[in-house]
């Protein structure tokens, strides 16, 4: 025990170095990340800022990919305390936080959410197999030989009769949303293993085929709206025939204006998210610098804001908010990780 208590100590005085000599320690918790994750984050840093006494964290949205290269870019006032994540850390950007000396990482899976596409009320309703949406996104498809060609699909109704005769419009995220990530891993390359060709092609050429899901068009039937989500809602307002990609939560706050697109026959709801039979569902996560702890103040007491039964729990102001909460065995492992404040493992791939 004193072994352990001394390295802790060890460990707070070198973060305190880690801060000497820059701009006087930041008395603001600052977090950046994923866009989807972001309106919970906003909603505990608000709670957070009226009962703890202290300021209101700073919470940007920078989109998954680019919180993490904030995050992991190094210790220290002038780097992110926080970061949320609408997929799991991959092993390349932990080990670039190992490399720049962010060695402590405490994760926290706040719940689930299921990456919807959305469209009008005002349009007539669609339901899409995986198949047909990566026939609607993907650069390139199979041709009437089976090779890749361009992808020639101008209408919905090119890739199947029973679809409508509307020109293919997909509002969705930029590369470096974690939601785009989910987009490709979900959706695309599923729907890529439903078409016998493209599943020939993965035993012959993993990468072919890795490609084929991985890229997206660039005529103009898949345009990147950025990382605020609301302007993807707004502009399906304004586009009765055109299609969004967004988290469930931006879904059922505008539910009187728009609806789910079902995916192979599956409605993006609660209860088929958390069973996982829809097949957007997916984890989020936050991502807090242990190293920053004792150092800007609050952000334990932040993390455990986050874990509260009030913000977490089934009938918590987060699930009022949209989220799809965890599981109560999950959730109180959760909560004692981030209780303990445990460094995580490195992830696997």
């Amino acid at each position: 025990m004193k072994t352990t208590s001394f390295a802790s100590a060890l460990a707070l005085v070198a973060a305190g170095m880690l801060f000497a000599g820059q701009a006087e320690a930041r008395d603001q918790i600052r977090i950046v990340g994923s866009s989807t994750v972001y309106p919970f984050t906003t909603t505990v840093a608000e709670q957070f800022g009226k009962t703890a006494g202290m300021k209101t964290p700073v919470v940007e949205s920078t989109g998954t990919g680019g919180g993490m290269k904030l995050f992991c870019a190094g210790v220290g006032v002038n780097h992110p305390d926080v970061t949320n994540a609408s997929r799991r850390m991959k092993k390349n950007e932990f080990e670039q936080c190992q490399a720049n000396g962010v060695k402590d990482i405490v994760e926290l899976n706040v719940g689930f959410d299921g990456l919807t596409v959305a469209q009008s009320k005002q349009g007539a309703p669609v339901k899409l197999t995986l198949a047909q949406l990566l026939l609607a996104l993907a650069k390139e498809v199979p041709g009437p030989d089976g090779k890749l060609i361009p992808n020639p699909n101008k209408s919905w109704s090119d890739i199947d009769k029973s679809l409508p005769n509307i020109r293919i419009e997909v509002l969705g995220p930029p590369p470096t949303s974690g939601t785009r990530d989910s987009l490709h891993e979900l959706l695309l390359e599923k729907g890529a293993e439903q078409i016998p060709t493209l599943a020939e092609l993965k035993k012959s050429d993993r990468k072919a085929f890795d490609k084929v899901w991985k890229t997206l068009r660039e005529d103009g039937a898949y345009v990147e709206a950025g990382e605020n989500d609301n302007v993807i809602v707004a502009k399906l307002e304004a586009n009765k025939n055109a299609f969004g990609i967004f988290g469930y939560s931006f879904l059922e706050e505008n539910l009187a204006k728009l609806r789910g697109v079902p995916l192979n026959g599956v409605a993006p709801e609660f209860d088929n998210i958390t069973s996982g039979k829809y097949p957007g569902s997916r984890r989020m996560y936050v991502y807090f610098k242990k190293a920053h702890v004792g150092v800007v103040p609050g952000i334990d007491k932040f993390a455990l804001e986050y874990v509260s039964p009030k913000a977490l729990g089934a009938d918590g102001y987060l699930a009022k908010k949209g989220l799809v909460t965890l599981p109560k065995n999950e959730l109180d492992a959760q909560r004692k990780a981030v209780e303990g404040m445990a460094a995580m493992q490195a992830p696997s791939s």
